[in-house]
C-alpha cells in the first residue's frame, strides 16, 4: 500500500533533515522552522491511517502536502544562504519532492475513490 512506501519515506527522511541541520548554529529559529515542517510531514501521513473518515484521511494527507511545499522552501533557503551545502540540499530536495509526488498521487487517489 502507497501509504506504507509514504511512511517510511516520510521517516527516513525526518531523519535526513534531522541530521543536516544538527551542525547549525545561530540560526536556532530557521532550523526549528525545517525541523518543524519535515517532521510534521511524516506525522501527518502517519494519522492519515487512522483518520475517522475518508474526508479525515484526505485532510491529513494534504496537510502532509502543504508541509512537503514548506519544507521545499526552508531547504532552498538553507542551500542559497550556505546553511547546508549544495550537495545536501539537492538530496534532501529530491527526498522531499518524491514524497510530494507521492502525497499528490494518494491525495487524487483518495478523491476519485469518493
Amino acid at each position: 500500500m502507497k501509504e506504507n512506501k509514504l511512511i517510511d519515506l516520510s521517516m527516513d527522511f525526518s531523519v535526513s533533515i534531522l541530521n543536516a541541520v544538527e551542525s547549525i548554529k545561530g540560526h536556532y529559529a530557521l532550523v526549528n522552522q525545517i525541523e518543524r515542517s519535515a517532521t510534521s510531514i511524516g506525522a501527518n501521513i502517519h494519522e492519515a491511517n487512522y483518520a475517522q473518515s475518508k474526508a479525515d484521511f484526505i485532510s491529513k494527507l494534504q496537510i502532509a502536502l502543504k508541509e512537503t511545499y514548506e519544507t521545499e522552501y526552508w531547504l532552498k533557503l538553507f542551500q542559497k544562504t550556505a546553511l547546508l551545502n549544495d550537495e545536501t540540499a539537492k538530496v534532501l530536495l529530491n527526498q522531499c519532492g518524491t514524497i510530494r509526488r507521492l502525497l499528490i498521487a494518494s491525495v487524487n487517489t483518495a478523491k476519485n475513490n469518493n
